[in-house]
């Protein structure tokens, strides 16, 4: 296990996000699932207890700890994409498999956890400053997964 670990607490389904996860993005894959020695509160012996996993080179480990906690936006992947055919991948993967849009390029899976996925072309435009960011950002302002035709034309004033 890396040093660093993210720890990402499902009710009962560790194991199915991270296999989706490992599936849909690169550098990703599932390391190791320990099942429940024992009972424990929230389930059985022999069920998923912890998946070792890694998110575009990210260590993560799920832990099937039942209902008592939720994910909410105050935590979020951000994955970086070159362009828009890698946007809609990975936006796409995630709503079709029960996710879920929301505003500026974040979205929601089936297992509650945010994404932004963010193209590069918006992360220029932003960082440009000035009258460009403005732009950009009033672009970005009106859309759910973001569109880089829109964002490069606000680069350029249109």
């Amino acid at each position: 296990m890396a040093k660093n670990t993210v720890c990402l607490w499902f009710h009962d389904q560790a194991e199915n996000a991270a296999t989706f996860y490992a599936a849909t993005f690169p550098d990703s894959s599932v390391t190791s699932v320990f099942r429940a020695p024992t009972d424990f509160p929230d389930g059985r012996m022999g069920q998923v207890l912890t998946v070792e996993f890694s998110v575009c080179g990210v260590a993560c480990l799920g832990i099937n700890g039942g209902p008592r906690f939720t994910h909410s936006e105050a935590f979020s992947f951000q994955i970086e994409t070159e362009d828009q055919a890698e946007t809609d991948r990975y936006w796409n993967a995630i709503l079709q498999a029960g996710g879920s849009p929301s505003q500026c390029g974040w979205c929601k899976d089936a297992w509650g956890l945010s994404w932004q996925i963010i193209p590069k072309a918006l992360s220029r435009g932003l960082s440009a400053g000035g009258a460009v960011a403005e732009r950009v950002f009033a672009a970005m302002m009106e859309m759910q997964k973001i569109d880089v035709a829109v964002i490069e034309a606000a680069v350029r004033g249109g």
